[in-house]
């Protein structure tokens, strides 16, 4: 007798014996117990990745809150008045990658202007390096968290049919239930963990790209001003 005869048949028998199956209520912790130790994993790569998301979010947030133009035309009034300390002093106090990358071009003042370029794109993708803190933990996660839910999937079976080759004649559905508690559960939780890890990393992706664009036009703006003539 197959499983799906078995599952056929208790169902016939309740519908005579007129009773319906009662519908059981599991709680959300109930759940994860039911998903047996991979559940842990899980828990950590989505805890881990909820605390990436939300301290990235508030790094890049600063970042692009910076008032970038009134620190360009500050660094475009010294420059074009002789007061490269003062710039300098100016980069320093910013504090920002903004600063960092100017103070490096400001620096190279006097050597040949793509050497200058190079020194500033330079410290430019160290800052963008510096953002993308933990998306390596983000990628990894979002695909590696549904793999290991599918991992919990076959082991799951497993239990389920071995329990059912021990029961025998005597096999039944409840035999089945805890492996296949184990096979479906673990797959819903690989599978959201993986959605968030995703989209989390899309997200922030997303908001290095516009930084990455203004520090770009901040570097050609830097190097505009080298060649305009002083006022």
């Amino acid at each position: 007798m197959t499983i799906l005869n078995m599952i056929l048949a208790q169902a016939a028998g309740a519908a005579q014996a007129g009773t319906a199956p009662a519908v059981a209520t599991e709680s959300l912790w109930d759940l994860t117990l039911a998903g047996g130790w991979l559940m842990i994993p899980l828990a950590l790569l989505l805890v881990v990745s909820i605390y990436i998301f939300f301290e990235r979010v508030f790094a890049i947030n600063h970042v692009g809150k910076e008032d970038n133009k009134a620190f360009m035309q500050q660094i475009r009034d010294h420059i074009h008045a002789g007061r490269i300390e003062e710039a300098q002093k100016l980069c320093q106090a910013t504090n920002s990658p903004y600063g960092r990358m100017i103070a490096k071009g400001v620096a190279r003042i006097g050597r040949p202007m793509n050497d200058v370029l190079v020194a500033v794109e330079n410290v430019g993708n160290m800052e963008v390096a510096n953002l993308e803190k933990g998306f390596s933990w983000l990628a990894t996660t979002a695909a590696g968290a549904p793999m290991i839910g599918f991992l919990g999937t076959v082991t799951g079976m497993v239990q389920a049919f071995m329990a059912l080759a021990k029961a025998g004649t005597s096999a039944n559905v409840t035999i089945l239930s805890q492996g296949i508690y184990e096979a479906l559960v673990t797959t819903v939780a690989g599978l959201i963990v993986g959605i968030v890890a995703m989209f989390a990393y899309n997200y922030l992706t997303s908001r290095v790209s516009k930084v990455m664009n203004k520090l770009e036009r901040s570097t050609m703006e830097f190097m505009d001003l080298l060649n305009e003539p002083a006022k």
